[in-house]
């Protein structure tokens, strides 16, 4: 029984892996390869690539070394092990989340009129926006200590732990009730205020959009165009909120439930359903970025062109 639920927590973790590395490494190559044939990046297009970055941070430390082990094909968690793991994929995800809700306001601000006080804004967000990403940095690394605390591998424990928390693999073994409680407050607060703030960013574009089709059904006779690519950016970002809204809410959901319903320390059920839902975002996003990024389509559609070439020549040269 437990050999089956393994192979099942695998193949789980196996779909998130093979989908959000090739994925995530897609949109990376595509932006570098935008830079070096552009020489600098629009400050969303740098958001979109340091997203995909992290996402893939994400995928790889949580995906694939949950795969690996639930496989048994690597010995992966002993104490450093879960130390490394949790902090690394504890402090990305944090960031993804951040990333998204600055992606999101950066948006926001693109529609706003020119000359305007928001408009001012948004150059200065893109003008400091390695600021910004360091001052991300650091906010979730110092967020996610309790993982190199705390976090002990199961090898070690024989028995559940009255205030640890089972991840399958390792425990997060809290002094006291209270120490993980506040852990876990501020776990959800780190969530839950980008995730405010950018479901208002969202509907904010979304009343945009709205507005911008019935002016464009007025001026449609006079053949007016279709929105261009602010509009189908601001689409992007929104489906990119949606989706960051339904698997972290669910994340965020079951991690209060484990914390207010003590049963579920011990079973490691809770937390890889947690673990599934907080990793299908940075699985997805990817998707999401080359089906609307017209940057990415193109910079992918150069590359498959000259792919083909090339095997063109091969094939000519050989006859």
């Amino acid at each position: 029984n437990d050999l089956c639920v393994l192979f099942v927590r695998g193949m789980l973790f196996l779909s998130l892996t093979v989908v959000g590395i090739p994925g995530n490494a897609t949109v990376i190559v595509a932006f570098l390869l935008l830079l070096y044939q552009e020489k600098r990046l629009l400050a969303a297009d740098a958001i979109l690539l340091h997203l995909a970055c992290v996402n893939l941070l994400v995928v790889a430390v949580r995906g694939l070394t949950e795969t690996l082990a639930s496989f048994r094909l690597a010995d992966i968690f002993g104490d450093t092990g879960c130390k490394s793991v949790i902090f690394i994929y504890r402090a990305t995800r944090g960031l993804s989340i951040w990333l998204t809700f600055l992606l999101s306001t950066y948006q926001c601000l693109s529609i706003a009129p020119p000359g305007s006080s928001w408009a001012s804004v948004r150059a200065l967000l893109g003008h400091y926006l390695a600021f910004v990403f360091l001052f991300l940095w650091v906010l979730n690394a110092c967020m996610t200590t309790a993982a190199i605390l705390f976090s002990f591998s199961t090898k070690n424990e024989t028995s559940p732990i009255d205030n640890g928390i089972n991840v399958q693999f390792c425990y997060l073994n809290f002094p006291s009730k209270l120490s993980r409680d506040a852990n876990g407050a501020i776990q959800v607060g780190r969530d839950v205020v980008p995730m405010a703030l950018m479901t208002l960013a969202s509907l904010i574009i979304l009343v945009f959009l709205y507005k911008h089709s019935q002016q464009v059904k007025g001026l449609r006779s006079s053949g007016a165009g279709n929105g261009g690519a602010e509009q189908r950016a601001a689409k992007a970002v929104v489906a990119l909120v949606t989706l960051y809204v339904v698997f972290y809410g669910a994340d965020n959901g079951l991690w209060v439930y484990t914390l207010t319903v003590k049963k579920t320390m011990s079973s490691s059920l809770i937390s890889d359903l947690r673990l599934f839902f907080g990793s299908l975002y940075a699985a997805l996003s990817p998707v999401v970025i080359i089906a609307s990024n017209r940057k990415v389509n193109s910079r992918l559609g150069c590359v498959a062109h000259e792919t083909s070439a090339v095997e063109k020549i091969k094939n000519l040269s050989s006859m």
